[in-house]
C-alpha cells in the first residue's frame, strides 16, 4: 500500500512539475527517517529513480541525510552514488558503513567506479578501492593511472570482442555463455590475432543476421577508434558530430583496452555546456551543496575583477565631470547607453562561446560572423537610436541631446557586436578560456565605448 503511495505520488509529479520529487513523497520519507521506520522508508523509496534518490539527498539539510543514509543501509547501491553531486557525495560514502559501501560499488562498470572516486579525498578514495576485488582493484588504479579527463579515464574496461575469423553464429554463442559482459552494450568489436580492432557490428545486425554470416561481412562503417591518451572533449565531440554509440579506445600499439559508449560522451559534453555557463557568469564550477567559504572563494575572484572594470569605467566617466555637471540630463541618460552596450555585447559573447565550444566558429567563417555581429549592433543600433532620439526630445525638450545619444547608442552597439565576438576568438587562439575571461572584457569595453561615445559627444555639441 505505501508502495503504491509513493509510485502514484511520483507519477502525478512528473505529470504536473516536469520530473521533480512531490513534496509529499519528501515529507513522508523525512516522516519514516524521524521515526526510525526502516521498512516503511525503503517502501518509500523502492519505486524511486537512483536519479530522484540523488535528488532527495541533495535537498535536505545534513542531519537528515546522515540520519536517512544510516537507516537505508543497504539499500544504497552504487548507482544512487554515482548520481549524487560531487559536493555531497564524499559526505554521503564517509555515512555509509564498510560492508555497505563495498555491496555498493561492486557491480558498477569500471567507468562508473573511476567517476565516483577520481575527485574524492585519498582517505574516501582508499576505502572504496578497498572494498573492490583484486582482479576489480587492479582495472580501476589502471585507470587512474591515465591523464585526467583523458579517454583513458573515461573508458569502461569490459569489451565484448570477437575474432575476425568469427560467425554471427559463434558470436551469439559466446554472448550467452559468457558470465559478466557489460550490463550496456551496442557493438561487438571485431579484433585481428594481434588485438588491433579492424571495426565493430551492431547487435541488431548479429540478431537479423544467419548463423553462418562471417562477422568481417556486416561490419559498420564509419569506425573509428580513440587513443587512450586523447582528450575527453574531443571524444566527445567526435560522437556527437559523427552520431556514434560506442567506440573502442586502443593503447600506444593499437591494441583495444577499452571502450566509449554514448552515455558517458554526452555526459561530458553536458558537464562542458555546464562549465560553460558558470564561466560566463563567473561563478566558477560551484554547486547548491557548497559550503559558504568554497562559494565564496569561487565568486570573489571574478568580484575583484568586476570592481576593477567598474573602476576603469568610472574614471572615463570622471573625465566629463564638468560637462555632466552643466548638463545633468546626460547622468540619467549615460546609463542606458552603457546597459544596452554590455546587453548587446553580452548576446554576441553568448554565441561566440558556444560556436567555439562546439568547433562551429573556425578560421574560415569567422570573419563572415564578425561581420554579422557587427551588421546587427548596427541595425538594432539604428532602431533604438530612434527611440533614444525620440525619448531625449520628448523627456528633456532637446532635440541635440536626442542626437547625441542617439549617435552613442549605435557606436556602443556596433562596439558591442564586434567585441563579442572578437574577445573571445582571440582569448581563444592565444589559449585562454574564453568561457572564463571574456565577460570582463566585454563589458570593459562597452562601458567605455558607451560613457566615451555619449559624453564626448556631448562635450562638443551641447556646450
Amino acid at each position: 500500500m505505501v508502495e503504491e503511495f509513493a509510485q502514484q505520488e511520483q507519477n502525478e509529479t512528473q505529470d504536473e512539475d516536469g520530473y521533480v520529487l512531490s513534496p509529499r513523497v519528501i515529507s513522508a520519507i523525512l516522516f519514516a527517517v524521524e521515526t526510525q521506520d526502516q521498512a516503511k522508508l525503503i517502501d518509500l523509496m523502492e519505486p524511486l529513480h537512483a536519479a530522484d534518490i540523488a535528488d532527495l539527498l541533495e535537498q535536505v539539510n545534513a542531519f537528515d541525510r546522515r540520519r536517512l543514509v544510516e537507516l537505508y543501509g543497504r539499500e544504497l547501491d552504487g548507482e544512487i552514488l554515482s548520481e549524487v553531486d560531487d559536493g555531497i557525495r564524499e559526505e554521503v560514502i564517509a555515512l555509509m558503513r564498510p560492508e555497505v559501501l563495498a555491496e555498493a560499488v561492486r557491480d558498477l562498470e569500471s567507468d562508473d567506479v573511476v567517476d565516483l572516486i577520481e575527485d574524492l579525498e585519498d582517505d574516501a578514495k582508499e576505502a572504496i578501492l578497498a572494498s573492490l576485488e583484486d582482479a576489480d582493484r587492479v582495472v580501476v588504479e589502471q585507470s587512474l593511472s591515465y591523464p585526467e579527463f583523458s579517454a583513458g579515464r573515461l573508458m569502461q574496461r569490459e569489451v565484448v570482442m570477437g575474432p575476425e575469423h568469427w560467425n554471427v553464429g559463434e558470436a551469439i554463442d559466446f554472448m550467452r555463455e559468457t558470465e559478466g559482459l557489460p550490463e550496456d552494450f551496442y557493438h561487438m568489436v571485431i579484433t585481428n590475432p594481434l588485438m588491433h580492432p579492424i571495426g565493430h557490428v551492431t547487435l541488431g545486425k548479429i540478431l537479423g543476421a544467419p548463423r553462418s554470416q562471417l562477422l568481417r561481412d556486416i561490419l559498420e562503417p564509419g569506425f573509428r577508434t580513440f587513443r587512450v591518451d586523447e582528450s575527453e572533449s574531443d571524444v566527445a565531440y567526435a560522437f556527437n558530430q559523427y552520431h556514434m554509440i560506442s567506440a573502442p579506445v586502443v593503447d600506444d600499439d593499437g591494441r583495444v583496452i577499452g571502450v566509449i559508449t554514448i552515455d558517458d560522451a554526452m555526459n561530458v559534453l553536458d558537464e562542458e555546456h555546464e562549465e560553460d555557463i558558470m564561466r560566463l557568469a563567473g561563478v566558477g564550477d560551484g554547486t547548491l551543496s557548497d559550503r559558504v567559504s568554497e562559494t565564496v572563494k569561487q565568486r570573489l575572484p571574478w568580484l575583484a575583477v568586476n570592481l576593477m572594470t567598474a573602476i576603469m569605467a568610472s574614471l572615463v566617466i570622471a573625465q566629463f565631470e564638468a560637462t555632466i555637471t552643466a548638463l545633468v540630463a546626460l547622468a540619467v541618460l549615460m546609463p542606458i547607453v552603457a546597459s544596452m552596450g554590455g546587453n548587446a555585447g553580452t548576446q554576441a559573447l553568448t554565441v561566440a562561446v558556444r560556436a567555439i565550444a562546439t568547433r562551429d566558429l573556425t578560421g574560415a567563417n569567422v570573419w563572415r560572423v564578425i561581420r554579422r555581429e557587427v551588421l546587427v549592433g548596427l541595425v538594432n543600433g539604428l532602431i533604438f537610436a530612434v527611440i533614444m532620439g525620440a525619448v531625449g526630445m520628448i523627456w528633456f525638450g532637446s532635440p541635440a541631446l536626442g542626437l547625441v545619444i542617439s549617435t552613442a547608442m549605435v557606436i556602443n552597439l556596433v562596439v558591442a557586436g564586434l567585441a563579442g565576438i572578437g574577445v573571445p576568438v582571440v582569448l581563444e587562439r592565444i589559449g585562454v578560456d574564453p568561457a572564463l575571461a571574456s565577460g570582463a572584457f566585454v563589458t570593459t569595453v562597452t562601458d567605455i565605448v558607451g560613457f566615451f561615445a555619449f559624453l564626448g559627444l556631448a562635450a562638443t555639441f551641447l556646450l
